[in-house]
């Protein structure tokens, strides 16, 4: 009895054992997916786009020990740097982790240093910029510091869109050698699904925000003048907002005067609930009786 007993206790712990310790394939189906993860990471950190360095950039190049072989240097025209005991080097259109190694590269090949350890700080951004102009609080050109920049930042960067801006930005400028322009209504990028028309500004892009939309009303109401033309707005919208027609107006037979598409002047009788057009002239008449 004590034989089977023993012998009962060490099956009990040799299960406990097994259970305990990952088998052969357990072990290999977790280092898979460790593998797996890093892999995941790894391609985080390459699909994360870098800031990629431009004509005018100003660089601070700093090698760690090494305090003689720091450097500010701005990269000319055509990209290209001029750093102690290896002549003019090429960085532009590098990311700085690239240009980084290309330095490292040439003072470990020359036998200058063993093992350097190079940093480049990006001082200031000349060679990546975008111009804002028209109604935002500060117009004029930035940096793009980052290598993807939106045009939200952009705009928030300007001091935002004042109280005269229209909604819609007019965007311009190259992409792949060819021509670009774009309008968007900055209200739609906050609109559900809207996320993908905040697009990204490359080097030399301008952004144009143009004066909020008018129409203008004269005749029989309360306050003949301009009046802003919000999205949307119907001709009884615009009545209301001028005040309403005045005692000897009529709502009857209203005209408004509209450019056509070739920059003719045509007159319309619009209904009451027809939207109205950037540019349009409406005219209330006196009432005959």
């Amino acid at each position: 009895m004590n034989m089977q007993r023993q012998l009962t206790i060490f099956s009990v712990i040799a299960a406990l054992a097994c259970a305990s310790y990952p088998t052969a394939a357990q072990s290999s189906d977790k280092g898979g997916n460790g593998a797996r993860s890093a892999a995941k990471v790894e391609q985080t950190k390459e699909a994360t786009p870098e800031y990629r360095i431009g004509a005018g950039d100003v660089l601070r190049i700093s090698v760690y020990q090494n305090p003689d072989l720091q450097l500010e240097a701005r990269v000319s025209e055509s990209g290209i740097i001029s750093y102690p005991l290896l002549g003019n080097v090429v960085v532009g259109g590098m990311s700085t982790s690239q240009a980084e190694k290309v330095l490292t590269d040439g003072l470990k090949a020359g036998n200058f240093i063993k093992n350097p350890q190079v940093t480049i700080l990006i001082l200031q951004v000349r060679g990546n910029q975008a111009n804002v102009l028209g109604q935002v609080g500060r117009p004029g050109r930035y940096p793009l510091e980052q290598a993807e920049n939106r045009l939200t930042d952009l705009i928030a960067t300007a001091g935002g869109i004042i109280p005269s801006g229209s909604d819609v930005i007019t965007v311009s400028g190259d992409r792949d050698g060819k021509p670009f322009w774009i309008e968007i209504d900055i209200n739609s990028i906050f609109e559900r699904g809207g996320k993908g028309l905040d697009i990204t500004i490359k080097n030399g892009d301008v952004i144009w925000v143009d004066r909020y939309p008018l129409v203008y009303i004269y005749g029989e109401v309360q306050r003949p003048g301009p009046l802003r033309l919000e999205r949307g707005m119907t001709l009884m919208q615009v009545l209301a907002s001028g005040g309403g027609v005045s005692a000897r107006g009529t709502v009857n037979g209203i005209k408004v005067h509209r450019k056509d598409a070739s920059g003719k002047v045509v007159v319309v009788e619009p209904k009451m609930d027809e939207i109205l057009k950037n540019g349009d002239v409406v005219y209330v008449k006196e009432s005959l009786f």
